[in-house]
């Protein structure tokens, strides 16, 4: 008979099924069965049924063979990850709607991203510590079941964001078709679809940009790491080269950086806000998921918990808008109007079909085509593929729910999403409302009411692996949901659901709702944070640090896991709960430690 351990000797990178010897499988299986087994991603007989519904090699913590990410890797990740399309045209929002000159816009986009990178290291952590994606620690503040509900709400916005960046990716693969087959290419080629919306130009290059990205999902996410260094050499080189091009044709600099602000006073402010929090809302989903890629960390150095995210990420994105304000600022001396998408200014390039335009119109439009991919695998494929996993882990993968995400997104059509008269993209947005009041439960929980400590065998079953006569510490209940995180989560959005819909412009709402809107992630989080740290004083969880409020403790681990399989199942001891320990005789909603 093997052991639970011998199970992750074979391949772990491939994370696929795994198999066990002939003599432990069952002897009379009916063809139902026999396909049920195929498509189990592991058999090992020493989980009990519940554990196989909540573990598998993808969800537990990273053994040290896969922890390949060093801080160099997440300073390219960024930097890969910085130069997209959303990034480069981020200011436009400021210049143009906001009223401000380029300066004001500039300073607003690195107060906002710094704040990005504050919140990203504080979702990280997690991951740095103990090796666990979102999935899995958000049990511990929602629940081993109740977590399912944010899971869910992550496992349909990454679906639908990666359908959308493949539908804002395909004009990428349009100039570069135009560059190659001829400059009108998109009015000569037969349209064959009848869709207000979609032409078989349209859809050609969204087909083909989505039919190329499916070989880089089938990497697991410690070798995805090598995509996003390559982006990091070959995108702000492109970008650079772009920037470079732009102005040597405008000769000078553009008429941008000579704009004064068209708002003073308070209406400057609320701008100056708004351009800001544009930054958070862009980067709520990264915010969220950051453990998902943290826990593939080679170790939890003070520079990876304290100073990669703070630094590299305002710096990045805060370079890329620059370009993309100087590109657009050089496009109005040329053309006569402020380009804010850079693939319009490629398109105007190549009204003089020169060689040495097509040839620059075609690597540059490859340099965003590979910027989103990158972006699309970081922030939509690998969080559905490792949200679908936590869902079904039994059956399911991170590479399996990438391709599911993959197959989805063709099917539901993201041209009707992304369409001019569509509003679907400002609900998009502004789900930011929603994750950030997730966020602030799971802060709280791990910060303020645990202190960084979590028990992560009991992450992984219903029971105390060391004792199944006693519950989990993140049961919380009979039904395994924590009532006390969905109360902070509902308070979290009610203070922006007014604001919310008056964005979606389907009602007219106060403008004091309009301005509470505009701190949405703020609200979302503090409310969510402060409501969470009240119901836990009052109604105490399980399996945290006797430590009253403003008292001073910290309790984090970073605990060795290489025999985590033997832990879960109860035939390895659980080392590093000598400080905290559960007391058992107190109920499962009420325990104290």
């Amino acid at each position: 008979m093997k052991t639970g351990s011998d199970y992750y000797s074979k391949e772990p990178e491939l994370s696929e099924t795994i198999e066990i010897e002939d003599e432990e499988k069952p002897k009379q299986m009916n063809w139902w069965q026999k396909f049920k087994y195929s498509l189990a991603v592991e058999h090992n007989p020493n989980l009990t049924a519940t554990q196989q519904f909540l573990y598998n090699f993808d969800l537990r913590p990273v053994e040290e063979e896969r922890r390949k990410w060093k801080w160099w890797n997440f300073v390219f990740f960024w930097i890969a990850d910085s130069f997209n399309i959303n990034t480069w045209q981020i200011a436009a929002t400021g210049i143009v709607d906001g009223g401000m000159t380029w300066w004001q816009t500039w300073l607003s986009v690195w107060l906002g991203y710094f704040l990005c990178g504050v919140f990203v290291s504080l979702s990280a952590r997690v991951g740095f510590m103990y090796n666990i994606s979102f999935p899995v620690a958000a049990r511990s503040s929602f629940g081993i079941y109740g977590s399912l509900w944010p899971i869910i709400n992550r496992v349909v916005m990454s679906c639908v964001w990666y359908a959308v960046q493949c539908s804002v990716a395909g004009p990428c693969i349009q100039v570069m078709l135009r560059a190659i087959f001829g400059q009108n290419l998109d009015k000569t080629m037969p349209n064959g679809i009848k869709d207000k919306d979609l032409t078989t130009f349209t859809f050609l290059s969204f087909f083909l940009f989505w039919l190329f990205s499916l070989p880089f999902l089938w990497f697991p996410p410690h070798k995805i790491r090598h995509l996003f260094t390559v982006k990091a050499y070959v995108v702000p080189v492109a970008g650079i080269a772009f920037l470079i091009w732009t102005l040597k044709k405008a000769k000078h600099i553009g008429p941008v950086f000579h704009q004064k602000s068209k708002v003073e006073g308070s209406e400057l402010a609320w701008a100056f806000v708004t351009s800001t929090m544009n930054s958070l809302a862009n980067f709520a989903t990264l915010i969220v998921n950051a453990p998902d890629i943290s826990r593939f960390a080679n170790k939890p150095s003070f520079a990876m918990k304290y100073i990669i995210y703070t630094v590299s990420i305002p710096v990045c994105f805060s370079l890329t808008s620059l370009i993309g304000i100087l590109v657009s600022s050089a496009s109005a001396v040329i053309w006569g109007e402020a380009l804010w998408s850079p693939l319009d200014v490629l398109g105007k390039f190549l009204e003089e079909y020169t060689p040495g335009n097509r040839a620059g119109v075609f690597f540059i439009g490859f340099a965003f085509a590979l910027a989103q991919l990158g972006t699309n695998v970081s922030a939509n494929s690998l969080s559905f593929g490792t949200d679908v996993t936590a869902i079904l882990p039994k059956y399911m993968t991170i590479r399996r729910g990438s391709y599911l995400c993959a197959f989805l997104a063709l099917a539901i059509c993201p041209w009707k999403l992304t369409s001019s008269s569509s509003m679907f993209t400002t609900y998009l947005s502004a789900y930011s409302v929603f994750l950030s009041s997730i966020a602030g439960v799971v802060a709280c929980d791990y910060y303020y009411v645990r202190r960084g400590y979590l028990k992560l065998p009991h992450l992984y079953s219903l029971q105390d692996p060391q004792d199944l006569s006693q519950p989990s510490v993140y049961k919380f209940n009979t039904i395994g949901t924590n009532w006390r995180a969905y109360g902070a989560y509902i308070c979290g959005i009610l203070p922006n659901i007014t604001g919310f819909v008056g964005a979606t412009k389907t009602h007219t709402v106060p403008m004091g709702a309009v301005y509470v809107y505009r701190l949405n992630f703020f609200c979302g989080f503090i409310s969510a944070f402060g409501v969470y740290a009240v119901l836990t004083h009052f109604f105490p969880v399980a399996g945290c640090p006797d430590v009253k409020a403003f008292e001073k403790g910290w309790y984090e681990e970073h605990p060795y896991v290489e025999d985590f399989a033997d832990q879960i199942t109860g035939k390895q001891p659980i080392e590093g709960l000598e400080n905290v320990v559960y007391d058992s005789s107190d109920s499962l909603d009420k325990g104290k430690l």
